[in-house]
C-alpha cells in the first residue's frame, strides 16, 4: 500500500516546480506517484487499486465534492489538498471530520510536506489495521529469538534442507515469522480470549452485528459442534434440519441426543428447497416428539441458512414462531449479510436481541469473505454462560492454533467495515446480476440451445428475489409467501434436460459433462446437480473471470453442436479410459447418460425420495457406538432396506445426508435408495463420472457396498 494520487490539475496549475519537488520527495519515502486524468479516473483508480493510500488535490478546482465522492468509497482514505492564501475554505463542521489535510503552494516546502503526508499515511495504515493483525506484524518485525514451539523457529529450520528451502521460498519469509507458538504473551491467548485475541473478537463482533464473536480455526464443521456441544446436553432432544451439513450429523454421533428433523424439500433439480412454516410451529413439533421414543421438547433447532444454492429464511418469522431457547443458524455460505440492506431480516444477527433467546450463527468466513481456508466464526446473540461455553470451545480447538489462519478471519472483518466494505459485496451484487442477464441474453440470441439461469423473469431489482408460490420458475410445490428469497449471487445455471413443469425432456445435456469441460478449461464449478451446476459470485470474482466463465460456455455449445469426439472435446475424460471413449461422440455421452437418468425417473425420485425419510430405529449416537463395537457388517447396497444403517450416506458435494447412522430405509422411503443406486449406475457406465458418496463403498467390479448393524 504505496500510492500516492496527484490530480492532473495540480501538476499544470503551478508548472510543475512544487509538484515535481513533492513526487521526489515522496518517492525517496518509497511511495509511487500516479497523476489521474480527472475525477472520473480518480474514482475507478480508487475503485480498482486498493493500494491508494492518498489523494493530492487543487481546492479551488475540486472542493468538498472530491472529497465526498472519495468518502463514500473509503471513508479513511487520507486526502491532501492544496490552497492558495485567497482561497476560500467554504467548509462545514460536519465537513471537517472528512480526513482531509491542508497545505499552501510554496517551493521548498515538499520534504516538510512529504513528512505529513508519509505521518498521515502511517495513520491510515494503522486504523484499518485490526488489533491481533497489528499486534502479529509487530511480533514478526521484532525478529526475536524463540526458544519454544514450532520447531521451524521462524523458517529456519526449512533452509537447512534442500527440500525445505523450497518450501520456504514458495510462502515467503512472513508466513514462517507469524507461524508462532501460543507461548507469545504480548498477543493474548485465543483459548482464554485475552490480550490481542480477545480486542479481536470484540473487534469482530461489533463489525457483525453480534453480541460475542470466537474465531474457530477448523472450518464451520468444528462451529457447528462447538455450539451445539453447549447448547444440547446429552439425553436432550434436537431439532436439526435433515438437509443438514455432515458436521451435525457427527455433531449427533458424538453427543447423546435425540434428533428430530424438519421436513425439507427439494425440486426436480434436486436444488435443496426450504423447510415448510408449519415444520417450526410448536404443535407440529409437539407431534413429532410424541412420535419419537425418548424424545422430549427440544430446547436446540438447527437451520442451515442460506441453504448450498443460495436459499434464504425470512429469519424474523422463525425467531417469532420456533419456541426453543438456542436457534442456531447453519450460515456457512454466507459471512457477508451483515454487509448489504437486501440481506436484512434474512440472517441470524439481523434484528435485535430477544429476552430469554440465544441466536447463533455459525459462518465459513473463508467460503466467500478473503480468509484462509479453515477459518470460520460463531457469532452470538443474546446471553450465553461464557465460561461453560468456552469448555465447548476447547474442546474442539487445537492448543497450537495456526495465527495466519486467526488474522485471516480477523483481517476479512477489517474488509468488510466501512464503505469500502459496503462496496465490495455490492460489486459482487452487481457482477452476478450483470452475469445473469448476459446468460438471459445470449439465450435468446442463440440459434437452437443455450443454457438457462434459475431465478424469476424480472430481475432488474437488486434484492433477494422471493419465491413466490404463484410463479413455476423456482420448481417447489406448496410453498409459502414471504418465507424464501434468492441471493442474486449464488448463480445456479441450467443445462438442458429438463422441461418448465419439472419432467424429463426427449434429450439433455447432463450438467457433469459441462463440468468437466469448464475444468479442461481452467474454471472450477462449485457444486453440479443432474442439470444444474452452481457458481459463487463472491468478492474476489472480477469482470476477466465472469468473461472467461462466459466464453467457455459458448465454447461448450459450439463444440457440442459440431459433436466433437470425446478426444478432442474432453482429453481428461477420454484418458479416463481411452477404449471406452474411443470415437465417442459428445452427443453420444450426454444421450447415454440422460437415458440413464430417465430410466431412473430422476424428476419424481427427487420429489419422493423426501417426501418419506428413513426410520430412526437408533439415535446416531447409539449407532456410532455399535460400530465402535464392531457389531456392523457390510451388505450389498441393494440389500440395505429394512437394515439399519451404520454410517451416513451423502453424496459429496453438498454433503446433505439422505441416510443418517441408525436409519433404516424402508419400501416407503426406498426412493432414497433409487437415487443412490442411479448414481452408482452412472458411475459404472461411464468411467470417470463417479460420485464421491460418504458411506457407499464402491468396488473396482462396479458393486457398491453399505455397513449396517448386524441383525
Amino acid at each position: 500500500m504505496n500510492i500516492i494520487a496527484i490530480m492532473n490539475h495540480v501538476e499544470a496549475l503551478f508548472k510543475k516546480v512544487p509538484v515535481k519537488e513533492l513526487q521526489a520527495q515522496l518517492e525517496s519515502k518509497g511511495f509511487q506517484v500516479v497523476y489521474p486524468e480527472d475525477e472520473q479516473d480518480l474514482i475507478k483508480l480508487i475503485e480498482n487499486n486498493a493500494r491508494i493510500c492518498g489523494v493530492i488535490f487543487d481546492w479551488d478546482t475540486y472542493s468538498m465534492d472530491l472529497c465526498k465522492t472519495v468518502n463514500s468509497l473509503n471513508e479513511k482514505l487520507p486526502l491532501f489538498t492544496f490552497a492558495n492564501e485567497q482561497s476560500t475554505l467554504d467548509i462545514s463542521l460536519t465537513d471537517l471530520r472528512l480526513n482531509i489535510s491542508y497545505f499552501e503552494y510554496t517551493l521548498s516546502s515538499a520534504a516538510d510536506i512529504s513528512v505529513k503526508i508519509k505521518q498521515a499515511v502511517d495513520a491510515y495504515k494503522d486504523a484499518i489495521l485490526p488489533p491481533l493483525t497489528k499486534a502479529l506484524f509487530k511480533y514478526a518485525e521484532e525478529g526475536k529469538y524463540t526458544f519454544c514451539t514450532p520447531g521451524h523457529m521462524s523458517g529456519t529450520a526449512f533452509n537447512k534442507s534442500p527440500a525445505g528451502s523450497i518450501f520456504y521460498d514458495f510462502y515467503g519469509a512472513n508466513t514462517f515469522k507469524a507461524d508462532i507458538s501460543i507461548s507469545m504473551p504480548e498477543l493474548g491467548s485465543l483459548l482464554d480470549h485475552s490480550g490481542p485475541h480477545k480486542e479481536a473478537e470484540e473487534y469482530i463482533a461489533r463489525t457483525f452485528n453480534a453480541d460475542r464473536s470466537y474465531i474457530v480455526t477448523n472450518g464451520t464443521s468444528t462451529a457447528n459442534k462447538i455450539v451445539g456441544m453447549y447448547s444440547a446436553p446429552a439425553g436432550s432432544t434436537v431439532l436439526v434440519d435433515r438437509n443438514c451439513h455432515k458436521s451435525l450429523t457427527h455433531l449427533m454421533m458424538m453427543s447423546d441426543v435425540t434428533p428430530i428433523y424438519f421436513r425439507p424439500t427439494r425440486n426436480a433439480y434436486g436444488i435443496l428447497g426450504g423447510i415448510p412454516q408449519s415444520e417450526f410451529t410448536k404443535s407440529v413439533i409437539a407431534e413429532k416428539v410424541a412420535a419419537t421414543p425418548g424424545a422430549t421438547m427440544p430446547n436446540y433447532a438447527v437451520v442451515t441458512n442460506s441453504t448450498y444454492d443460495g436459499l434464504f429464511y425470512n429469519t424474523k418469522f422463525i425467531k417469532d414462531t420456533l419456541e426453543t431457547k438456542y436457534i442456531h443458524f447453519d450460515s456457512a455460505w454466507v459471512p457477508y449479510t451483515n454487509f448489504n440492506p437486501i440481506y436484512e431480516g434474512k440472517c441470524g444477527m439481523s434484528g435485535e436481541a430477544m429476552p430469554g433467546r440465544v441466536f447463533y450463527e455459525t459462518q465459513s468466513t473463508h467460503k466467500l469473505l478473503a480468509a484462509f481456508s479453515q477459518a470460520s466464526m460463531i457469532h452470538v446473540k443474546g446471553d450465553i454462560e461464557e465460561e461453560s461455553f468456552n469448555e465447548a470451545f476447547m474442546m474442539h480447538t487445537s492448543t497450537s492454533p495456526q495465527y495466519g489462519i486467526v488474522a485471516s478471519a480477523e483481517i476479512s472483518a477489517a474488509m468488510m467495515r466501512g464503505n469500502s466494505g459496503k462496496r465490495l459485496i455490492q460489486e459482487s451484487i452487481d457482477r452476478a446480476i450483470r452475469f445473469r442477464k448476459e446468460i438471459k441474453r445470449l439465450r435468446t440470441e442463440a440459434d437452437s440451445w443455450f443454457f438457462d439461469v434459475w431465478q424469476p423473469e424480472n430481475i432488474d431489482k437488486t434484492e433477494c428475489w422471493k419465491l413466490d408460490p404463484k410463479d413455476n420458475w423456482h420448481g417447489f410445490k406448496d410453498i409459502d409467501d414471504e418465507h424464501m428469497y434468492l441471493d442474486p449471487i449464488k448463480v445456479t445455471i441450467l443445462t438442458p434436460g429438463m422441461t418448465e413443469n419439472g419432467e424429463l425432456a426427449e434429450t439433455g445435456i447432463p450438467a457433469s459433462i459441462v463440468s468437466k469441460f469448464l475444468d479442461e478449461h481452467g474454471i472450477v464449478v462449485e457444486k453440479t446437480g443432474p442439470y444444474n451446476m452452481l457458481f459463487l459470485f463472491s468478492i474476489g470474482i472480477d469482470k476477466p473471470k465472469a468473461m472467461q466463465l462466459l466464453r467457455a460456455l459458448t465454447e461448450f455449445k459450439r463444440g457440442y453442436d459440431l459433436n466433437l469426439t470425446i478426444k478432442n472435446m474432453l482429453p481428461s475424460l477420454y484418458a479416463e479410459d481411452p477404449s471406452f471413449y474411443k470415437d465417442m461422440r459428445i452427443q453420444e455421452l450426454a444421450l447415454g447418460i440422460h437415458k440413464l437418468t430417465a430410466q431412473y425417473k430422476l424428476p419424481e425420485l427427487m420429489f419422493k425420495a423426501f417426501d418419506v425419510l428413513p426410520e430412526m430405529k437408533l439415535t446416531p449416537h447409539a449407532a456410532w457406538q455399535e460400530e465402535l463395537r464392531g457389531n456392523i457388517e457390510e451388505v450389498p447396497l441393494s440389500d440395505m432396506v429394512d437394515r439399519i444403517s451404520a454410517n451416513m450416506i451423502l453424496p459429496y458435494p453438498p454433503g446433505v445426508p439422505l441416510v443418517l447412522p441408525g436409519e433404516m430405509v424402508t419400501d416407503a422411503s426406498r426412493p432414497v435408495l433409487d437415487f443412490l443406486e442411479m448414481l452408482c449406475e452412472i458411475g459404472k457406465h461411464y468411467p470417470g463420472f463417479e460420485t464421491d458418496i460418504h458411506g457407499v463403498y464402491q468396488h473396482e467390479d462396479g458393486s457398491a457396498t453399505v455397513k449396517v448393524i448386524k441383525a
